[in-house]
């Protein structure tokens, strides 16, 4: 196997985990009801449970659905910033799906590639170190999420959007910081799991 072919077999496989990954956190409501209820955001705001949740989902269909144009709470205003990076999130969110759909084919043909050549022990190395990297960002993230957090929004954004007014869009008390440490963490333990999923399958199979 060349070098370019196994570069991108593994790029792929790695694509694959990682947007996966987000998409179940993304989808796993769950973990916002969980925080709903420890975080006591019902008495917090003065709202009912089902109404939060009512306008999360709301949220969550403007982000997935591409005929859903405007965003419009059932419960708070939304300042044109705020709607603005709304907007932002939900490109972000298809350009995830895309990657995730595109690396799910390429992995696929890659993978049947490297079984039919008995070629599987070559993933061994790859995922082993990836399996390093997720340990490490947790660690970072217990020492200081709110620096993470930071540069998680300088990264993917290009200006100050994010950092909304809870007078002009008090959706954000709705969503509270320790929602986006939750979903980092189960981000990264998916992540993680998968990474050593497939090292130990390599391993077992390395010359099957």
């Amino acid at each position: 196997m060349n070098a370019l072919r196994k570069a991108g077999g593994v790029t792929s496989l790695i694509l694959l985990i990682i947007t996966a990954s987000i998409a179940v956190v993304i989808l796993f409501t769950p973990l916002y009801q969980l925080t709903v209820r420890i975080h006591d955001l019902p008495e917090r705001l003065n709202m009912t449970y089902e109404a939060i949740m009512d306008n999360y989902y709301v949220l969550l269909r403007y982000l997935h659905f591409p005929w859903i144009t405007e965003l419009e709470f059932l419960d708070f205003p939304s300042s044109e910033s705020g709607l603005f990076h709304f907007w932002e999130v939900k490109i972000l969110f298809y350009i995830n799906y895309g990657i995730l759909i595109i690396s799910s084919v390429t992995s696929f043909f890659y993978m049947r590639y490297v079984k039919r050549n008995r070629m599987i022990w070559t993933l061994q190395r790859p995922f082993f170190i990836a399996s390093l990297v997720p340990p490490a960002l947790l660690f970072f993230l217990a020492v200081n999420f709110d620096r993470m957090f930071v540069l998680f929004h300088e990264i993917f954004f290009n200006n100050d959007y994010w950092l909304f007014n809870p007078t002009t869009d008090p959706i954000i008390l709705a969503l509270p910081q320790e929602f986006f440490m939750y979903c980092f963490i189960l981000f990264f333990i998916l992540i993680e799991g998968a990474f050593i999923g497939m090292y130990w399958y390599s391993k077992k199979h390395a010359f099957n």
